[in-house]
């Protein structure tokens, strides 16, 4: 039986409690709003983690597959987990955010990799990891998963990770990839019924999915770059095109890095909805929301400007995809808070919907 976060923090008393979790959230600090940070990837995961993933890979083109869950099932002491998350510890504290909704390497996930029963396992792994640390920090980290997708699976094959890791292991929300195989499309759209299964299980647990892309196999897409905007102004135009609120009204999807092309060619997306005869961009939004992953201070204010602030999430990516330093700025390319401070066209009351109370809505948070 797992133990929640609470549990574990009754049990071992207040003072040790300190010493696991952290110092205190910053937001519990007087005269200071908290601020949920809703996509942060595990990208700092200890070594041994991504020397299992190589073996297991190795196996699969070897024709065995003789690396399973039970041998390197989570050996890692709470100092190496602990040790391995640090720098997002610090860039929490030097930012001023507070809690980062946490989930696996996205580029990792690989689903277009290995097979199905590879998938599995390593989905198994990348979620155990995940709860290892927002166990070990609950101020600061919650769980959102990866799902063990595979091409041309039913995604129907996901809904026992999906319901194991909302029941058991508490995360609030989980990412879909809507291209697993790898930046070459062979699946059907988002939209289709193809991928019912999984959203009738998602409405039934009532968490919301970032539709996020992983690696890229095609030489055509670089990943991050590429696959990945790519990838955010892909499925909106699909969700565009259909009906699939009717079907599922309180689905919630987020779609990251700032839904990719999308705020920019806002006007492009009106158009084509009323050519199409379809409804008004506002009826979709009723389902999609976009987070702030976006690394230059215009980026973020046009968005801020073209989408409605009930449907922005503030976000990082911390560790992601970005890691440098703007010679021009001299700050971090990825510490987009800082964007959002300094637009003084926004009330008080838009930061606290940015920062905390749409997360709170979309992912049904209590903090």
């Amino acid at each position: 039986m797992t133990m929640s976060r609470r549990e574990l923090i009754k049990g071992i008393g207040a003072s040790a409690a300190l010493t696991l979790t952290g110092a205190p959230a910053l937001a519990q600090q007087p005269g200071r709003a908290k601020v949920i940070d809703i996509h942060g990837h595990y990208t700092t995961v200890p070594q041994a983690v991504r020397q299992f993933r190589e073996q297991q890979l190795a196996a699969v083109r070897n024709g065995s597959q003789t690396t399973t869950l039970e041998r390197v099932t989570l050996r890692f002491s709470d100092d190496q987990i602990r040790e391995s998350v640090q720098e997002q510890l610090k860039f929490q504290r030097e930012r001023g955010t507070d809690v980062t909704l946490f989930s696996p390497t996205a580029g990792a996930m690989g689903h277009h990799l290995g097979n199905e029963a590879t998938s599995i396992v390593w989905s198994r792994i990348c979620n155990d990891m995940i709860h290892r640390v927002c166990t070990l920090y609950p101020n600061n980290f919650i769980g959102v998963g990866q799902l063990p997708q595979s091409p041309g699976v039913s995604p129907r094959n996901c809904v026992g990770e999906l319901e194991r890791i909302v029941k058991e292991l508490g995360f609030v929300g989980v990412n879909i990839n809507p291209d697993p195989s790898g930046a070459h499309w062979r699946d059907p759209p988002i939209t289709d019924r193809f991928w019912y299964p999984l959203y009738e299980k998602i409405v039934e647990l009532d968490v919301p999915a970032m539709l996020h892309v992983s690696a890229s196999s095609n030489p055509n897409f670089q990943g991050t770059g590429g696959h990945y905007i790519a990838g955010d102004t892909t499925v909106f135009m699909q969700l565009l095109m259909s009906d699939l609120f009717k079907d599922f009204p309180t689905l919630r999807f987020i779609i990251p890095h700032g839904g990719g092309a999308v705020p920019f060619h806002w006007g492009r997306y009106r158009g084509l909805a009323q050519d199409m005869k379809r409804p008004p961009l506002t009826e979709l939004l009723k389902n999609v929301y976009f987070d702030t992953c976006v690394y230059h201070r215009p980026g973020i204010e046009l968005m801020l400007k073209t989408i409605p602030i009930d449907n922005i999430l503030f976000a990082s990516e911390i560790v992601g995809a970005v890691r440098g330093v703007d010679p021009e700025s001299g700050h971090y390319y990825d510490d987009t808070k800082r964007h959002i401070d300094a637009m003084t066209f926004l009330s008080d009351a838009d930061r606290q919907k940015i920062f905390a109370d749409n997360a709170r809505r979309v992912y049904k948070l209590k903090v």
